[in-house]
């Protein structure tokens, strides 16, 4: 018997992870980020980031779970871990690129897109040539193929961008084709590595975040009808737009692929407009931070800073820390997906 288990245990070694069960590789900032950012720049996330369900610093921005999260869960796969992970990762559920503050183009953080896709690469070849070798389990070729390859990032782009252009729309919506191009080369890159199942997140309602209400003085003209800032959410369904269009051309472009286009946008700002239809109070407040109403942000009492505090109900709450969803926001919104008959998770691996 332990000739048998012995021999069973070399040839998984050699044959690797294949399709026969889901894969998620995923690439982006924040709003994915499963501790890349920790692991990478070292920067310290602990309590009270993760109080809600982990109890402890994952590297995760936010009270608990993200939408990631959710859909490991739902496919029954353990989560993510980050590439950039060097204590005891496990990638057999897939492997997470994504790093908080990461943007399309370079800027502050040095994970932008194209670097976290030559991760991919090098994370690939070295998971064949160790299979090759007889060496651990790992995701083999058709592994790689059959895996669904997400993408969400966006959002740091444009809030650069409205920063340095002191929140007017022009010049903003004159750099978005360059964020969206640098997206499209990303799935090029990818295609041509074996991906050939695509998963793209538009970018949510940045305009409805506490942080951005909180830091700039506005009146009610800068305003849209629930109180968001128009600008912002101009400048993000202008990406969207775009971000969409690009996914029509790739379908027709490259063969054999299957590109979905997500629009988080909409699911996100229905939570700020409709907040007591998701058991949520006093949307644009964030759960964890400093200054009371009506938002809760002080950039000097950030959450786990000297004087934050935190809301008493973290899930009537839709912002964690003035940017990031709780995880009953992203619950909510990872919810709604998985009820859209048009984005069931498991056709992509039915085949």
């Amino acid at each position: 018997m332990k000739r048998v288990i012995l021999l069973l245990s070399c040839v998984w070694m050699l044959v690797g992870i294949s399709a026969s069960r889901p894969l998620i590789i995923n690439f982006g900032d924040s709003n994915s980020d499963t501790g890349g950012v920790l692991a990478g720049a070292g920067l310290p996330i602990g309590l009270p980031h993760g109080i809600t369900f982990f109890h402890r610093g994952t590297g995760r921005f936010g009270d608990g779970r993200l939408i990631i999260d959710f859909f490991c869960e739902h496919l029954n796969l353990s989560y993510l871990s980050p590439y950039l992970e060097s204590l005891a990762p496990n990638f057999t559920s897939g492997v997470n690129f994504a790093v908080a503050g990461a943007m399309t183009l370079p800027q502050f953080v040095p994970f932008q897109l194209d670097v976290q896709v030559r991760q991919f690469v090098h994370f690939k070849n070295r998971s064949l040539e160790l299979l090759s070798l007889g060496s651990g389990n790992f995701i083999n070729e058709n592994g790689f193929r059959s895996a669904l390859y997400m993408i969400d990032i966006g959002q740091n782009d444009l809030l650069v961008a409205l920063y340095a252009a002191n929140l007017t729309y022009a010049p903003v919506a004159a750099k978005i084709p360059s964020f969206i191009a640098e997206i499209k080369l990303a799935v090029q890159n990818l295609y041509l590595y074996g991906g050939r199942k695509f998963w793209i997140h538009n970018t949510g309602p940045l305009g409805c975040a506490p942080k951005e209400l909180a830091l700039h003085a506005h009146n009610d003209t800068d305003l849209d009808k629930i109180g968001c800032f128009r600008v912002h959410n101009d400048l993000a369904k202008l990406f969207n737009k775009g971000l969409r269009r690009m996914c029509k051309e790739l379908k027709h472009e490259l063969k054999g692929a299957v590109i979905v286009y997500v629009d988080v946008y909409s699911i996100k700002y229905n939570l700020f407009a409709k907040p007591s239809k998701y058991g949520f109070v006093e949307p644009f407040k964030a759960c964890c931070g400093y200054g009371g109403p009506p938002n809760n942000y002080n950039v000097k009492a950030t959450c786990g800073q000297p004087g934050y505090n935190i809301c008493d109900n973290v899930t009537s709450a839709i912002v964690w820390d003035g940017v990031h969803y709780t995880e009953a926001a992203n619950k909510a919104v990872a919810a709604t997906i998985l009820s859209t008959p048009s984005l069931k998770l498991e056709r992509f691996w039915l085949d």
